[in-house]
């Protein structure tokens, strides 16, 4: 299974670091926050790797290289301009191929441990959710008998982590360009095709300099 990571935001309420550094590349314990991602993909036996980018994109090609460094294979899927979540996977789709793929967003924090996605999905998409942070309070979707739903039901709501597997014909029909993958999610949904599980571990979305320190606190804690 191959995994993309989404690396084209600009992190604009990170600025002013992000006026000069991709977000992904925004040091937490002295290490780029992508970084994290890579060697916890590695470790959990992933080896070909797609990131997209944008802002100061070449930036993150001239860090990370081929990935070798990580023992991983990387390749690059540059956007001229942002194309949104949903437009970024579906212009790297040829660089994916034809199964499912992992995605996850370059710019959280996790301890979740990856491996347990390789695995085959039943449906077009499997979401990794987790319980709703401060900043998020009504959350986005809700988990019963393993299958996620849009809208709040008779149970509690989760956040979606920015972590899922993917399959390419969740994009069936769609044309090039900027666009959103949330609809995509909620039309699978409506269909019973996403699946879904809770998040053990720790997660942080790190969108603003007082979650970036959560996280500094988080990794000093773990050494």
């Amino acid at each position: 299974m191959k995994a993309m990571i989404l690396a084209a935001g600009k992190g604009e309420r990170m600025r002013p670091l992000t006026l000069t550094t991709p977000k992904p590349l925004v040091r937490a314990g002295g290490v780029p926050l992508i970084e994290y991602h890579l060697k916890a993909l590695a470790i959990a036996g992933f080896t070909e790797i797609v990131i997209n980018h944008a802002w100061l994109g070449q930036q993150i090609e001239s860090y990370l290289g081929d990935g070798s460094q990580y023992g991983l294979r990387i390749q690059y899927s540059a956007e001229g301009e942002p194309l949104e979540t949903g437009g970024g996977i579906f212009r790297a789709l040829p660089l994916l191929g034809d199964e499912a793929f992992l995605v996850v967003n370059g710019d959280i924090w996790t301890d979740y441990d990856f491996s347990v996605l390789h695995q085959p999905i039943a449906g077009l998409a499997h979401l990794v959710l987790t319980k709703n942070p401060a900043h998020h309070p009504t959350g986005d979707f809700t988990l019963v008998d393993g299958q996620v739903h849009d809208g709040q039901l008779d149970t509690a709501t989760l956040t979606y982590s920015g972590i899922a597997v993917l399959h390419p014909q969740l994009f069936d029909g769609c044309s090039a360009g900027a666009f959103k993958l949330a609809p995509l999610l909620r039309k699978a949904m409506a269909d019973g095709q996403v699946t879904g599980e809770r998040l053990n571990g720790h997660w942080v979305d790190v969108g603003t300099h007082e979650r970036l320190a959560e996280v500094e606190t988080l990794i000093e804690a773990r050494r």
